[in-house]
């Protein structure tokens, strides 16, 4: 089967750098499937999310969509990529633009990509939110009257408003309160159950990336260390950075 995004041994240096922060790493989800980028702040994990959101080009290798080079200047293949695939982002309060309701943040997918618009928009805009679980009165009101869940919840509806194929998360619940993140995951997990989106999450956050995600692959100083699914890598490590990471996951100290 044809993977619906890879990366095909890329690296990534800034402009003026010679040191690559992402060296010959080469990761593919299949549709319908759900993989995690996780290491330690530094390891790469978001330059390889910008690439597969088609923000950052390689300095060497290739991105792939649906089999195709990801080419930023086909108008074509671009329109029904950025329509297929769409991100959730780390911080809830910034990712809304506080000065829109909620209807015209969430309709923005919609519109840009000349999805919908007037009535077919707003039916759009109602039945995404109702899907993550929001009041219909939600489309009306800004984002500074809800808490953070509520806003990630928004998120969500703007990022799956158009049917995408993919969802790309980056962090999407390290900003909120644990009783919040279990409820956002159990959001995702259901979205992708009954959407059938393919899931590429970053985070560092490994219980998320057992309650979420099928395949884990993990990074170290730019470099794939492990990959595999997510019961091994995570229940049985191979590499000892691997190993480190899961020691030093907190744990509750034992009762006396």
């Amino acid at each position: 089967m044809t993977p619906i995004l890879e990366l095909d041994a890329v690296s990534y240096a800034y402009r003026g750098s010679t040191d690559p922060v992402v060296r010959d790493v080469s990761v593919a989800v299949e549709a319908g499937q759900s993989l995690a980028l996780v290491g330690e702040s530094g390891a790469g994990k978001t330059t390889l999310l910008r690439m597969l959101l088609g923000l950052a080009r390689p300095t060497t290798g290739t991105v792939r969509f649906d089999g195709d080079e990801l080419r930023l200047r086909d108008r074509t293949l671009m329109k029904r990529f950025r329509r297929s695939v769409q991100c959730v982002f780390q911080d809830p309060y910034a990712s809304l633009d506080p000065r829109q309701r909620v209807r015209r943040i969430v309709a923005e997918p919609l519109t840009s990509l000349g999805v919908a618009s007037g009535a077919d928009a707003a039916r759009r805009v109602a039945d995404a939110l109702e899907r993550v679980g929001l009041p219909a009165d939600t489309a009306e009101r800004y984002p500074h009257e809800f808490s953070g869940g509520q806003r990630q919840r928004i998120a969500i509806a703007r990022a799956t408003v158009c049917d995408p194929r993919v969802l790309l998360a980056d962090e999407p619940v390290s900003a909120l309160d644990v009783t919040t993140r279990v409820k956002v995951v159990d959001l995702l997990a259901e979205l992708k159950e009954t959407a059938g989106l393919t899931v590429v999450m970053v985070s560092h956050d490994l219980s998320v990336v057992a309650a979420l995600c099928e395949r884990t692959a993990v990074l170290e100083r730019g470099r794939v260390v492990e990959s595999g699914t997510t019961s091994t890598v995570l229940g049985t490590p191979a590499h000892a950075y691997t190993r480190r990471l899961l020691a030093s996951v907190p744990r509750l100290p034992a009762k006396g």
